[in-house]
Protein backbone atom coordinates (compact mmCIF):
# COMPACT_ATOMS: atom_id res chain seq x y z
CA UNK A 1 0.00 0.00 0.00
CA UNK A 2 1.51 3.22 -0.54
CA UNK A 3 0.90 6.57 1.22
CA UNK A 4 -1.85 7.92 -0.97
CA UNK A 5 -3.97 4.31 -0.56
CA UNK A 6 -2.68 4.66 3.75
CA UNK A 7 -4.58 7.60 3.63
CA UNK A 8 -7.75 7.69 2.07
CA UNK A 9 -7.87 4.04 4.49
CA UNK A 10 -7.48 6.09 7.64
CA UNK A 11 -10.02 8.80 6.12
CA UNK A 12 -12.62 6.06 5.42
CA UNK A 13 -11.82 4.39 9.51
CA UNK A 14 -12.34 7.88 10.70
CA UNK A 15 -15.12 8.83 9.36
CA UNK A 16 -17.09 5.04 9.75
CA UNK A 17 -16.18 5.47 13.29
CA UNK A 18 -17.54 9.09 13.95
CA UNK A 19 -20.60 7.94 11.99
CA UNK A 20 -20.89 4.56 14.19
CA UNK A 21 -20.61 7.24 17.68
CA UNK A 22 -23.06 9.53 16.36
CA UNK A 23 -25.42 6.82 15.64
CA UNK A 24 -24.85 5.33 19.35
CA UNK A 25 -24.79 8.53 20.71
CA UNK A 26 -28.22 9.50 18.95
CA UNK A 27 -29.91 6.40 20.12
CA UNK A 28 -28.65 6.90 23.86
CA UNK A 29 -29.93 10.46 23.32
CA UNK A 30 -33.68 9.83 22.21
CA UNK A 31 -33.96 7.38 24.93
CA UNK A 32 -33.18 9.78 27.30
CA UNK A 33 -35.36 12.12 26.10
CA UNK A 34 -38.32 9.50 26.07
CA UNK A 35 -37.43 8.76 29.98
CA UNK A 36 -37.35 12.22 30.75
CA UNK A 37 -40.88 13.24 28.84
CA UNK A 38 -42.52 9.80 30.60
CA UNK A 39 -40.72 11.44 33.97
CA UNK A 40 -42.38 14.57 33.52
CA UNK A 41 -45.56 12.96 31.92
CA UNK A 42 -45.84 11.20 36.11
CA UNK A 43 -44.98 14.07 37.39
CA UNK A 44 -48.19 15.99 36.07
CA UNK A 45 -50.39 13.01 36.55
CA UNK A 46 -48.67 13.62 40.22
CA UNK A 47 -50.16 16.77 40.16
CA UNK A 48 -53.62 15.94 39.05
CA UNK A 49 -53.68 13.16 42.01
CA UNK A 50 -52.42 14.89 44.49
CA UNK A 51 -55.04 17.45 43.82
CA UNK A 52 -58.01 15.16 43.56
CA UNK A 53 -57.32 13.52 46.66
CA UNK A 54 -56.72 16.87 48.66
CA UNK A 55 -60.50 17.66 47.31
CA UNK A 56 -62.11 14.40 48.16
CA UNK A 57 -60.10 12.16 50.84
CA UNK A 58 -59.02 9.56 48.46
CA UNK A 59 -56.91 8.57 45.15
CA UNK A 60 -59.42 8.96 42.32
CA UNK A 61 -60.80 6.17 40.16
CA UNK A 62 -58.86 4.85 37.53
CA UNK A 63 -61.23 5.46 34.46
CA UNK A 64 -60.61 9.09 36.05
CA UNK A 65 -56.57 8.35 35.82
CA UNK A 66 -56.92 6.77 32.13
CA UNK A 67 -58.88 10.06 30.81
CA UNK A 68 -56.38 12.21 32.59
CA UNK A 69 -53.02 10.88 30.58
CA UNK A 70 -54.50 11.00 27.78
CA UNK A 71 -54.53 14.94 27.60
CA UNK A 72 -50.95 15.27 29.43
CA UNK A 73 -48.58 17.01 27.81
CA UNK A 74 -45.68 13.93 26.63
CA UNK A 75 -48.54 11.17 27.99
CA UNK A 76 -48.03 8.84 25.28
CA UNK A 77 -44.48 8.63 26.43
CA UNK A 78 -45.82 6.54 29.88
CA UNK A 79 -46.94 3.71 27.69
CA UNK A 80 -49.10 0.79 29.67
CA UNK A 81 -49.51 2.95 32.77
CA UNK A 82 -50.33 0.50 36.06
CA UNK A 83 -53.00 2.09 38.28
CA UNK A 84 -53.30 0.52 41.39
CA UNK A 85 -55.79 3.14 43.36
CA UNK A 86 -58.34 -0.33 43.62
CA UNK A 87 -55.72 -1.34 46.27
CA UNK A 88 -54.66 1.59 47.70
CA UNK A 89 -56.35 2.47 51.08
CA UNK A 90 -56.80 5.00 53.87
CA UNK A 91 -53.93 3.53 55.97
CA UNK A 92 -51.70 3.51 52.84
CA UNK A 93 -47.80 4.47 53.21
CA UNK A 94 -47.03 7.75 51.54
CA UNK A 95 -44.19 5.86 49.92
CA UNK A 96 -47.01 2.93 48.36
CA UNK A 97 -46.98 2.54 44.85
CA UNK A 98 -49.55 4.17 43.23
CA UNK A 99 -49.05 4.29 39.35
CA UNK A 100 -46.23 2.31 37.64
CA UNK A 101 -44.92 2.27 34.06
CA UNK A 102 -41.64 0.00 32.64
CA UNK A 103 -39.43 1.62 30.38
CA UNK A 104 -36.58 -0.59 28.55
CA UNK A 105 -34.21 0.34 26.86
CA UNK A 106 -32.88 -2.78 24.64
CA UNK A 107 -30.39 -0.32 22.50
CA UNK A 108 -28.96 2.39 24.45
CA UNK A 109 -26.72 2.61 28.06
CA UNK A 110 -29.83 3.43 29.92
CA UNK A 111 -31.22 1.01 32.35
CA UNK A 112 -34.04 -0.78 32.17
CA UNK A 113 -36.81 -0.12 34.77
CA UNK A 114 -39.89 1.53 36.12
CA UNK A 115 -40.96 4.76 36.51
CA UNK A 116 -43.07 5.10 40.30
CA UNK A 117 -45.71 7.47 41.11
CA UNK A 118 -46.32 6.86 45.21
CA UNK A 119 -48.74 8.15 47.47
CA UNK A 120 -47.44 11.12 48.71
CA UNK A 121 -47.25 12.01 44.90
CA UNK A 122 -43.18 11.57 44.78
CA UNK A 123 -41.70 10.23 40.92
CA UNK A 124 -39.32 8.24 41.00
CA UNK A 125 -36.86 5.94 38.86
CA UNK A 126 -36.95 2.32 39.77
CA UNK A 127 -34.37 0.12 38.51
CA UNK A 128 -36.22 -3.57 37.88
CA UNK A 129 -35.42 -5.53 40.71
CA UNK A 130 -35.86 -2.64 43.09
CA UNK A 131 -39.13 -2.55 42.00
CA UNK A 132 -40.26 -5.88 41.47
CA UNK A 133 -39.12 -6.90 45.11
CA UNK A 134 -40.81 -3.23 46.31
CA UNK A 135 -43.84 -3.72 44.49
CA UNK A 136 -44.07 -7.39 45.84
CA UNK A 137 -43.72 -6.67 49.33
CA UNK A 138 -46.83 -3.98 48.91
CA UNK A 139 -49.63 -6.35 46.84
CA UNK A 140 -52.13 -8.89 48.61
CA UNK A 141 -52.15 -11.74 47.51
CA UNK A 142 -55.90 -10.49 46.07
CA UNK A 143 -54.09 -8.31 44.05
CA UNK A 144 -51.51 -10.30 42.50
CA UNK A 145 -53.90 -13.26 41.95
CA UNK A 146 -56.11 -10.46 40.12
CA UNK A 147 -53.36 -8.73 37.84
CA UNK A 148 -52.16 -12.14 36.86
CA UNK A 149 -55.54 -12.49 34.49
Amino acid sequence: MNKKQKAILAEVVSIMLVTLIAVVGMINFKDYINRSEAISAMQQLSTIIVDYRKKNGRVPPEYLVTDAVRDLKGGVRLGELQYRGLWIDFDAEPNDILAYTQKNYPSSLLDDGYIILQVDGAVKWMGLDEFRDTLAHRQSEVEIEMTRH
